[in-house]
């Protein structure tokens, strides 16, 4: 198997993991979202490292028992722009607070 084929095969694998996760669907059709949820369109990028990573520990080592939360701004775009970093777990205790909140 090719470096290539093992890639996406990888991607596939976590992709219906964290459909699961979210109660989504994976759709990942090439151009698409890869996962679909009511309130979500999901793309999901698998990588061996980023550079986020180092920034978001920086966030976990200051929370202090709060959310970490990274917000990354692209000097010269519009605040609306900025992207949010949070674990997935976080991600998942606020929806289902929300959730709860809501239901």
């Amino acid at each position: 198997m090719s470096l290539v084929q093992r890639n996406r095969r990888r991607a596939k694998a976590v992709e219906r993991v964290l459909a699961k996760r979210l109660g989504g669907r994976r759709v990942g059709i090439l151009g698409q979202e890869d996962i679909f949820t009511d309130l979500f369109s999901v793309e999901v990028k698998v990588r061996k490292a980023v550079a986020v990573w180092e920034w978001y520990q920086q966030a976990v080592r200051n929370a202090k028992g709060r959310v970490p939360l990274l917000i990354i701004h692209v000097t010269g775009k519009r605040h609306d722009e900025d992207l949010v970093v949070m674990s997935l777990a976080d991600f998942e205790r606020l929806i289902k607070r929300e959730g709860d909140k809501n239901g």
